[in-house]
């Protein structure tokens, strides 16, 4: 138990109030000799030195003194001459102080003749005993500290314990996620650093969900669209052993370099998933760029001069992938377009093809995507637009699709200033 983080904070309280309690008492006993008790026992020696008589006067007429200043809070008195001689007393003679006894102080003895005792200036020694042994705390003091303490004891255990509670849920969270349970979550109670720390837990955990699934489902997929061009290269093989032809050779070509492509893409989608920044950030001629990409493809484009801060190397490959996904899916026309506004830069390309119905237009960035009613030959969309929308969220924009007014599917790009 005593591992437990709430009773080492409960310990923690309960020993502070102890410490603060006994502080007090000591400081009640040894307060010093300007106290108020002290201060008292200083006037009322002030007191008894102006009523009594001389050193030289007669015994009878200072105990005379002696009996007229006797109260019942002070019931023994004792006057001794500077030599140590009992001169006079009141009630039961106290013992003689001590050679080195304190002018003015308490003077505890194991008989019970303790008493305060004050050094008079002419050298006699006055010993006066109050009805109790010593000048302790009073009473309501003692009272009030204990009932503080009880207080504050029992109020810091349960609030200790709550604390503590929603850690050792914490706890257990972070268990079950190192076990596997991806799906574990925190409820976020309160608006401090433990409710806080609970929050930043279950992003975490939705995140690493995301990416689990996100990779499985890339996984699952990749393994299946691998599937196809490696089993044209089997069969090309084959039919090259037998029947070595030019166009065989080609077919093989390029079912390696799609291969080739297709893994690049798992590779690039997998580090886009594990990092939240671009790879690089620098300004770069995006007109260019444009420009080039649209050449190569031998596509037409209208463009304004724009430099844009960024990864240059993502920005073409996501322009490049627009351009193969217009060439493969839309019609015989792509055409590339670039604007700005206060805020951002837009890139839209338009191709005049069958166009893509309402319901996919977000559909199909995911990965792989195969439209309905597709054919296992037509394949999929691949992961060519899901890269497109990844790299377009790591520079801070969006992507999306549209329906062309002339006809056709129109992928529009916007990405801030």
């Amino acid at each position: 138990m005593l591992r437990k983080l709430y009773f080492q904070i409960y310990l923690g309280v309960v020993a502070s109030l102890a410490a603060l309690v006994l502080l007090a008492g000591l400081f009640w006993h040894f307060e010093g000799d300007k106290s108020p008790p002290n201060q008292v026992f200083e006037t009322v020696r002030d007191v008894i030195l102006m009523a009594l008589p001389p050193p030289d006067a007669e015994p009878a007429k200072q105990q005379e003194v002696l009996e007229r200043l006797a109260r019942p809070s002070l019931p023994r008195i004792s006057l001794f001459s500077a030599s140590g001689q009992l001169v006079a007393h009141v009630g039961p003679a106290l013992f003689p102080p001590a050679p080195d006894s304190k002018d003015n102080g308490w003077i505890n003895r194991p008989d019970h003749h303790s008493a305060w005792v004050m050094h008079l200036a002419d050298g006699r020694w006055l010993l006066a005993q109050p009805p109790h042994e010593h000048p302790g705390a009073p009473l309501p003091l003692i009272i009030s500290l204990a009932l503080i303490g009880l207080v504050v004891a029992g109020v810091a255990y349960p609030l200790a314990k709550r604390l503590t509670r929603r850690l050792e849920g914490l706890k257990q969270a972070v268990e079950a996620l190192g076990d596997g349970n991806f799906t574990t979550r925190v409820p976020v109670v309160g608006c401090d650093e433990v409710s806080s720390l609970a929050g930043s837990f279950n992003q975490a955990a939705e995140r690493i969900e995301s990416l689990l699934q996100s990779h499985k489902k890339l996984l699952a997929n990749a393994s299946h669209e691998l599937r196809s061009p490696l089993t044209r290269i089997r069969l090309a093989l084959e039919m090259q052993n037998e029947h070595p032809t030019p166009e065989l050779s080609a077919e093989m070509q390029r079912n390696i370099r799609e291969l080739d492509q297709l893994i690049e893409e798992i590779l690039l989608a997998s580090r886009l998933d594990a990092m939240r920044e671009p790879i690089a950030s620098e300004l770069f001629n995006l007109t260019e760029l444009v420009a080039d990409e649209c050449k190569q493809a031998d596509v037409q484009c209208e463009l304004v001069p724009f430099t844009l801060k960024g990864d240059a190397r993502l920005i073409r490959r996501m322009l490049r992938n627009l351009l193969e996904n217009a060439r493969s899916h839309g019609g015989d026309k792509t055409h590339v377009t670039m604007s700005t506004t206060k805020i951002e830069v837009v890139i839209q390309v338009r191709d005049n093809g069958n166009g893509i119905p309402e319901i996919e237009h977000d559909r199909i960035f995911e990965p792989f995507y195969r439209p309905v009613g597709s054919r296992e030959k037509e394949g999929s969309y691949g992961l060519g637009l899901s890269l497109v929308r990844q790299i377009a969220e790591h520079h801070k924009g969006n992507v999306r699709c549209l329906n062309s007014p002339e006809g056709g599917t129109c992928f529009e790009v916007r990405l801030p200033l």
